[in-house]
């Protein structure tokens, strides 16, 4: 069996953490994951012409991710990450190259590839990438998964984006603090956390809806009526970023290689838990991933 192609459309930049620079970006770290996991890693993005982009290019390709990188006159983004007991915080500067990422029938052809795509709304904040990106995924193949996490991120986004992403997914994934915003945005104020994922479901025609509740649990509903509720490995954490990254790439590429809904799931939590426990978002796996989970949560 070939491997399934997944492919992450928008942000590639290094988080300025506390520990030093480290690659990142929540699309490249999906990539990076569904990787890891037994897919093709695809990640289409853009960086400047500057030696913070050369570096980029050279993580990726460390990495094993395959990179449909463009170059432009736009610096190389950068992000400061504060971390508050392990979470982070984003100070994310506009005006980067990954804002500027251009329509191009390569990217057409990449795209036409795919197996499962997956994007966000912090890429689209810019009207160039905004139109690239939406045009995009409408040149994915039937059956394609389209798989749109979330990552609300500062200011970055309005209910009309959220919407408009809605409409072309077949895969919702939030976090509970993202949750609460949501309930306002869509007036289903007062409703259970799987209420909620199953009003987002039967609305947009989703196949599947993934609720991340951090260090508790999380829940993904399907359209076929399961339900998997796994409750989150404790682990010493270290730092959270890239971690709800890890468990969306994990779960698309279990599922597309055949995992049941409930296999896909445990993977993806458990991979997330290894995440927290290492300094930034692509770090190397374990040998025996399952073994060093049940040991760090001793």
């Amino acid at each position: 069996m070939s491997k399934p192609i997944v492919l992450s459309l928008g942000e590639l930049l290094w988080d300025m953490l506390p520990s030093g620079k480290r690659a990142g970006g929540a699309p490249v770290n999906f990539a990076y994951h569904a990787m890891m996991n037994g897919a093709d890693g695809y990640s289409v993005s853009a960086v400047g012409e500057d030696e913070l982009g050369d570096e980029l290019l050279a993580e990726t390709a460390k990495a094993g991710i395959h990179a449909v990188i463009q170059r432009n006159a736009w610096p190389t983004s950068t992000v400061e990450v504060e971390l508050r007991n392990g979470i982070p915080e984003y100070t994310i500067v506009k005006g980067v190259a990954w804002d500027h990422i251009l329509y191009t029938k390569q990217l057409i052809e990449v795209v036409e590839q795919a197996d499962a795509v997956c994007y966000g709304t912090l890429a689209l904040r810019s009207p160039e990438s905004h139109a690239t990106i939406t045009e995009l995924l409408k040149h994915t193949k039937p059956g394609a998964m389209k798989f749109f996490d979330i990552n609300l991120r500062g200011d970055h986004y309005s209910k009309e984006l959220i919407e408009e992403l809605l409409e072309a997914a077949t895969v919702f994934k939030i976090n509970d603090e993202e949750l609460l915003l949501l309930r306002d945005m869509f007036d289903i104020r007062g409703t259970s956390g799987e209420d909620a994922c199953r009003w987002f479901l039967e609305q947009y025609k989703l196949d599947y809806v993934i609720l991340t509740a951090g260090s508790a649990y999380s829940t993904i509903i399907s359209k076929n009526g399961e339900i998997s509720t796994v409750d989150t490995p404790r682990v010493e954490v270290v730092d959270t970023v890239g971690a709800g990254d890890s468990f969306s790439g994990t779960f698309t590429a279990r599922i597309l290689l055949g995992d049941t809904l409930t296999e896909a799931h445990r993977k993806a939590v458990n991979t997330a838990a290894f995440v927290c426990t290492a300094n930034g978002a692509w770090p190397e796996y374990p040998a025996h991933m399952t073994d060093y989970l049940a040991e760090a949560g001793k």
